[in-house]
């Protein structure tokens, strides 16, 4: 850790991130656009269903970006530029085999998704036909969530730029030549999609390159080294179980939002991009602690762990007082371009405090996130996870049942504070294991 952890060394990690969140939503968005054009509405829901169903399968998988950046980022600080390479190879290699599984899974995998969210004959069959499209791409696009983590563990995010952009510009392109001027329709989205994501896996493999330099990706004792291949997975085992269970409290609140009503439940909505935004905008922080804190780690140094806490998380609270700031002067106005039924404005107006509210509240898990996960600390992750589901269940059952959909958001504050506060609770830890 030679370099000095300084904020420009931050924003170099953080702004190509923030400016790769923003391209995210345009890759599903294309197909949707270009497939609109054609007038009709049953390509418009299948496109739709399609990304929809394609997008929860491959967040399952979204652990392998955080478990390698990571790994990565350990052995790039600890100087073994050889592990560095093996892990990028293992982690890739897990993601083709990922995607391979879940092709040859692929009509079981439909078949259930279809059964959960049935649609008329004519989506069903237009959907079906994206899919068998689109599914081809799954061990690219699951590949290159490893290709991201390493890039991010090495402070290359300026990569994942590059990659993302590239591929929405291709996709782009070919989606508009293939249904617009080919006339192919949905399986024309789909083939112009199915090419962007491999090319973006190219794209990526060539940015990593040097972690197949010097003959490591033929050494299959390092790669397939039994001990770093359990150790690669009880990481990526416990980010999964901690995510899910994540990703289950935020599904509760939009299940129990719907119960109040339509109004409320289109107002939740709207105030949820906001939340998403907020993500969105302090993940470059994050994936900046993710990237210093590993490498501090790797090289031992309990002073460039501090130093890189330190450092990200100062950002990482500036952002959210900006973004505080913003949604609370600046929502009303948002909440207009994102609807126009005035119950839906007046509703999000009202509960809009809560939301101006989560950033700041909500900065410290986020960012201790990012810490835990350069320190692979994923089982405290983990468990801190399931602390706070314990204080999580009482509040999403009980306050909305006192105070309504203000209740309700109150809630998720809890959930917000009970992980921050547990996870802050286990960080000596990180510590401690160094000094050891």
């Amino acid at each position: 850790m030679s370099e000095p952890i300084t904020h420009r060394r931050v924003l170099k990690i953080a702004l190509p991130i923030v400016l790769s969140n923003a391209t995210v939503p345009l890759l599903g968005a294309v197909d949707t656009g270009v497939v609109g054009q054609l007038g009709q509405a049953a390509p418009i829901a299948a496109v739709g269903l399609g990304s929809v169903i394609l997008l929860t399968f491959y967040w399952i998988f979204g652990f392998l970006r955080m478990g390698t950046s990571g790994l990565a980022a350990q052995a790039h600080g600890a100087g073994d530029d050889a592990e560095c390479g093996a892990i990028l190879i293992r982690a890739v290699l897990v993601g083709l085999t990922v995607g391979l599984g879940l092709i040859l899974m692929q009509a079981l995998l439909f078949g259930a998704a279809f059964a959960l969210a049935p649609a008329t004959q004519e989506v069903e069959r237009l959907t079906r036909a994206y899919l068998a499209i689109r599914v081809w791409g799954a061990p690219a696009t699951i590949a290159l969530y490893a290709i991201n983590g390493w890039l991010i563990g090495r402070e290359r995010t300026y990569g994942i730029v590059l990659s993302q952009v590239g591929m929405n510009s291709l996709n782009i392109a070919l989606a508009l030549w293939f249904v617009l001027f080919l006339g192919w329709g949905v399986q024309g989205a789909a083939i112009a999609t199915l090419i962007a994501e491999w090319s973006g896996l190219l794209a990526g493999l060539f940015l990593c390159r040097d972690g197949f330099m010097d003959g490591q990706w033929r050494n299959r004792l390092r790669i397939f080294d039994r001990m770093k291949l359990l150790r690669m997975a009880n990481v990526n085992q416990d980010i999964m179980i901690r995510s899910v269970i994540l990703q289950g409290a935020f599904t509760s609140f939009v299940f129990l939002g719907a119960g109040f009503g339509e109004v409320t439940q289109a107002a939740n909505q709207v105030l949820l991009q906001f939340l998403e935004i907020t993500a969105f905008a302090l993940d470059g922080f994050a994936f900046a602690a993710e990237s210093l804190i590993g490498q501090a780690v790797g090289a031992r140094s309990i002073v460039a762990l501090r130093q890189s806490a330190w450092v990200t998380s100062q950002w990482g609270a500036g952002g959210a007082v900006v973004l505080s700031l913003a949604f609370w002067f600046g929502g009303p106005v948002l909440i207009d371009l994102l609807t126009t039924e005035p119950f839906v404005r007046a509703g999000a107006r009202d509960w809009l405090p809560w939301v101006a509210l989560a950033p700041l509240i909500g900065i410290t898990c986020w960012m201790l996130d990012g810490i835990f996960i350069g320190a692979t600390r994923t089982r405290d992750m983990r468990n801190a996870m399931l602390v706070t589901l314990i204080f999580y269940v009482p509040a999403v059952g009980l306050l909305p049942l006192l105070w309504g959909n203000h209740g309700l958001w109150l809630a998720l504050m809890v959930l917000l504070v009970v992980r921050g506060v547990t996870l802050a609770r286990l960080y000596p830890r990180i510590e401690r294991s160094l000094a050891g």
